[in-house]
């Protein structure tokens, strides 16, 4: 509220003297133009004198009050009243510079950002036509988009399908969608890739990606990236935890305990914690000396554990570094094992890698625990040595079929097993990693050049060379690494597709396998399950 009148010799120009004071008072009017060139005339100003902040008391107008069009006089009970019909008014007057309001500047579209700089395989999908303004990146197997929207909403336009196969997505979604995410809970064969008729990228939100063909999206032109360093600790800890469960019995210990048995004397608890070792001197065998791997080796050798691993993809003296001991054959480390865990990936080379013969080659009563992929283990084989006592005690967190559930498959009355929901991966920490690092790699495949802008393309060797995949140029000689980036990455040799040569069948991959994103403008996260008509619903604020 101003203090004084802006009217020159204002009788009422003493201050404002707050409740006892009845004055109000109001601001010179910026439109319409002639009613403010009045208003400035009353009051001897022009628009290079006006203040700002200038305000008319009530005292000026008759009763008052300021009804629409009134002009402020000296005094109301000696001078007239002046009044402008503003209803007579028409656009045929000329505007004050008030109102003369400047062009707002268009929004820089990201089309017209990366214009000049965005590569051709960008401005075309599958049979030739343009990329939309807003490419349509869909969620396929999820609904929460909240870490997602902030990475992508000024790029993309979201689409969640809350799929389990593609016969749940949208038509929309497989006929436009550019980008998709997905977790593990949806498989794409090439098959289901087919369906997708404008698709450049599928990042899987995790480690592993054994539920998408890599081969057939690459010969689609379809690059497949996933997040290679993700839920590392989580799934080491939760390997640890699993671990010293089945040494100290603490699971079983546990469920007799919310079961009402009273373990009281020495039988008891012996007969209750039947099986239960000592840790220190045990030696403990790791398949897969990855990210995962690794970690899990640390946090095993302070716990007194002689630690061993297999991975036949590593070069010699890593254990040197690690100060573990390396075994050459699967074989060997089955044989020296008093506990054996699974670190690797699924391919077609490593399914059921542990069978019925390979348990055979195993310790009279080891331990195994999978944190892996589900698909390494023959369940039936396990449950039958669980049975037999050819191994003491199992833990599973992924399994063949998921969800898993107890009530069936094959080891549904195996005795001594351990089993979680392929959990091992979850902390609130990870799950928002995992989930900003995919959407980065959406957004850098919009934005940037595929599959060269991506970080972590996993099926570079599959994507037929041509017109729509040309080589990045290469780096500059001086720049640190770039001969190794070019002797790891050089330009292939002919056009046709590069076919990796098949590993052992006994072998297992170096890298880790943990369970392993949309946006909307106007904060909305679009519905695309072909179950339920699309809708756009308001999005508030899942991962392996």
């Amino acid at each position: 509220m101003p203090t004084t009148c802006g009217f020159p010799n204002c009788k009422f120009r003493s201050r404002y003297k707050g409740a006892d004071d009845p004055r109000h008072f109001y601001r010179v009017p910026k439109r319409p133009s002639i009613l403010r060139e009045r208003w400035l005339e009353a009051i001897g100003r022009t628009e290079d004198t006006i203040v700002g902040q200038t305000r008319i008391c009530s005292c000026h107008f008759t009763g008052g009050e300021k009804k629409e069009g009134d002009v402020p006089v000296p005094d109301p009970e000696v001078d007239p009243p002046i009044s402008v019909d503003i209803s007579a008014l028409n656009n045929s007057h000329s505007r004050s510079p008030m109102e003369k309001k400047k062009p707002k500047r268009p929004r820089m579209s990201v089309d017209r950002i990366v214009e000049g700089i965005r590569h051709p395989a960008q401005t075309a999908v599958a049979g030739g036509n343009p990329l939309p303004a807003r490419p349509l990146v869909a969620l396929l197997d999820g609904r929460d988009c909240s870490v997602e929207m902030p990475i992508l909403k000024d790029v993309a336009t979201v689409a969640f399908c809350d799929a389990q196969s593609t016969h749940e997505i949208h038509d929309k979604v497989l006929n436009e969608a550019v980008g998709a995410m997905m977790y593990h809970a949806i498989t794409l064969t090439r098959e289901d890739l087919e369906k997708f008729k404008a698709l450049r990228i599928i990042v899987r939100i995790g480690v592993g990606y054994d539920n998408i063909d890599i081969k057939a999206a690459g010969e689609l032109g379809v690059a497949v990236c996933n997040v290679p360093g993700f839920a590392v600790e989580e799934v080491a800890d939760s390997t640890i935890s699993l671990i010293l469960n089945l040494y100290r019995r603490t699971h079983w210990y546990a469920e007799m305990v919310k079961q009402g048995k009273k373990l009281t004397g020495c039988e008891q608890i012996a007969e209750g914690g039947t099986g239960a070792t000592r840790i220190r001197g045990e030696a403990l065998g790791i398949i897969g000396l990855g990210r995962i791997g690794t970690a899990v080796a640390q946090r095993a050798k302070v716990f007194g554990f002689n630690i061993l691993f297999y991975d036949p993809y590593l070069p010699d003296g890593v254990e040197k570094s690690l100060g573990i001991t390396r075994v050459y054959t699967l074989q060997d480390l089955l044989f020296q094992s008093d506990c054996v865990t699974l670190h690797c990936t699924l391919n077609e080379h490593n399914h059921h890698l542990i069978n019925e013969f390979t348990i055979k080659q195993m310790r009279q009563g080891a331990f195994l625990v999978n944190t892996a992929r589900g698909g390494l283990i023959d369940e039936n084989a396990l449950a039958k040595a669980l049975e037999e006592g050819r191994i003491r005690a199992a833990a599973l967190d992924v399994h063949e079929t998921e969800p898993f559930s107890y009530s069936s498959g094959p080891l549904k009355n195996a005795p001594n097993l351990l089993c979680t929901p392929h959990s091992a991966w979850f902390s609130e920490q990870s799950n928002n990693e995992v989930r900003e690092s995919a959407a980065g790699e959406i957004r850098r495949a919009i934005t940037g050049r595929i599959p060269h802008s991506l970080r972590n393309c996993v099926n570079k060797e599959y994507l037929m060379p041509g017109s729509n995949w040309p080589e990045a140029p290469p780096p500059h000689p001086e720049l640190n690494g770039s001969a190794v980036a070019a002797y790891r990455y050089g330009p292939p040799q002919a056009t046709h597709v590069v076919v990796p040569q098949p590993a052992p069948q006994t072998s297992a991959e170096n890298h880790t396998i943990v369970s392993q994103v949309p946006l909307l403008s106007a904060s909305a996260v679009v519905n695309m399950n072909s179950e339920t008509a699309m809708s756009i619903t308001t999005s508030k604020a899942e991962g392996d």
